[in-house]
């Protein structure tokens, strides 16, 4: 008998980059395995912050579509949220608030049709651990709690949320969802032991995933730069990704002014966000002529896209440097891109950077070290990171493999014990990073 999987989350299919991109890939991998798949989502709106064109007609209301691809299907259930143009602290908390209401309107109906065996939950937002609690206490589903970012953390950290008794309540809530979960996974070994300690059980490590055959290195850069205006002679330093307040891009225009002599170096942006309008702003406050922002990429250039660079900057700030794994750091390892990364020590971003030698690693928020960092990269001679980068993409962030190693380790155990994790050891789904 086919299992059924119910997944919750407002990021999904066809949002082209962060946890929505892993969310579609997951559930389509989980389809195409014979598990009946259903998705309880929002419209993609992500990165841009505003609803896709395609959806724009709907956005106020509930709609069904059945998403289709090669060996297998996948019903989608899209509930209507607010979604702030520019998203401050309490604007993101609203929009949380509306989809977790419109949400679970949409879980009530689905109650009384056929049972689902498992509820996957998706942070953030923390708080739709409580629909798939409520599910869970109705239908006998297992429950399994997925954490991409440690929200309540980020927003302390970065100061979005301010009052103590409000981020007390969150962090009890947090960790009654913790208690009333099966299975708890997350993406970064730092992050797994974070959530250990919160959650008193054990947590898997479930990394993102890069498509090795969908990105991979193309060595003629100087064709490829013409084909998107630049010169074959160019340095290209790129960041591609969003462009929020917790990566800390402003430390990418200030390299460019630092290193402006340097005329053969340039800069590119690529990506949407609501600190973009912003960036610009401060672009032009410093008279940059090194440096072009990009829009998003469509999927069948983005691989010649990321070829171009010379060094792909992988920066956030210090304070978020362990609670948030840059998902853009999988696909630049799978196209063997020399990645310069801002990360602590002690950190298990840092870790495992150095211990595969996959990179180049830099303190966070630490301007000079970025700029010297930067020319480094441009003029030295990094083949061998470069040669690392790809085979460690191939041999631990093969989506089969991570995929494959979650289904036997979690979906198949929810079965075949009620005390899910048993092994005292911490359950690992993957030895890499993300």
């Amino acid at each position: 008998m086919r299992r059924r999987i119910l997944f919750i989350g407002y990021n999904y299919y066809p949002e082209p980059t962060g946890i929505g991109k892993y969310s579609g890939e997951m559930v389509a991998w989980l389809a195409r395995k014979g598990y009946d798949c259903e998705v309880i989502t929002s419209y993609p709106y992500y990165p841009h912050w505003r609803v896709a064109e395609a959806y724009s007609h709907k956005k106020n209301w509930y709609s069904v579509e059945c998403q289709r691809f090669e060996g297998g299907s996948v019903k989608v259930n899209r509930c209507p949220m607010y979604i702030p143009s520019v998203p401050t602290g309490f604007k993101r908390m609203l929009l949380d608030v509306s989809f977790l209401i419109s949400s679970f309107i949409k879980l009530l109906q689905l109650l009384f049709q056929k049972k689902f065996d498992y509820v996957v939950t998706v942070v953030p937002c923390f708080q739709f651990g409580l629909l798939g609690v409520f599910y869970k206490k109705i239908r006998k589903a297992m429950l399994l709690y997925h954490v991409q970012d440690l929200q309540i953390e980020a927003a302390r950290d970065l100061e979005m949320i301010k009052s103590k008794i409000v981020l007390t309540t969150l962090f009890k809530l947090e960790r009654y969802i913790f208690s009333q979960s099966d299975a708890i996974s997350s993406i970064s070994e730092g992050m797994v032991r974070k959530i250990r300690i919160k959650a008193k059980k054990d947590v898997y490590l479930f990394a993102n995933w890069t498509d090795c055959k969908l990105f991979y290195p193309i060595r003629d850069q100087a064709k490829l730069r013409e084909e998107f205006g630049l010169s074959p002679a160019d340095k290209i330093v790129l960041y591609s990704g969003a462009i929020g307040e917790k990566q800390g891009l402003e430390a990418i225009l200030f390299a460019a002014k630092a290193l402006e002599n340097h005329k053969e170096l340039k800069f590119l942006i690529c990506g949407s966000g609501p600190y973009k309008q912003k960036l610009c702003l401060i672009a032009k406050d410093l008279g940059l002529n090194n440096l072009v922002f990009f829009p998003i990429q469509p999927v069948e250039k983005f691989n010649l896209f990321l070829n171009i660079a010379d060094v792909h900057l992988v920066i956030q700030k210090a304070n978020a440097s362990d609670l948030v794994m840059p998902s853009k750091l999988t696909t630049v390892l799978g196209v063997g891109g020399l990645a310069l990364i801002t990360a602590h020590k002690g950190t298990s971003l840092h870790s495992s950077v150095s211990q595969h030698n996959i990179g180049l690693l830099i303190e966070p928020e630490n301007q000079q070290a970025l700029n010297e960092a930067i020319w480094r990269a441009v003029t030295d001679n990094h083949d061998n990171i470069r040669k690392n980068a790809r085979a460690y993409a191939e041999e631990h962030l093969s989506i089969e493999k991570i995929m494959e190693a979650y289904e036997k380790l979690v979906l198949k155990n929810c079965v075949e014990k009620e005390n899910l994790l048993g092994p005292k050891q911490e359950p690992h789904l993957t030895t890499s990073l993300t």
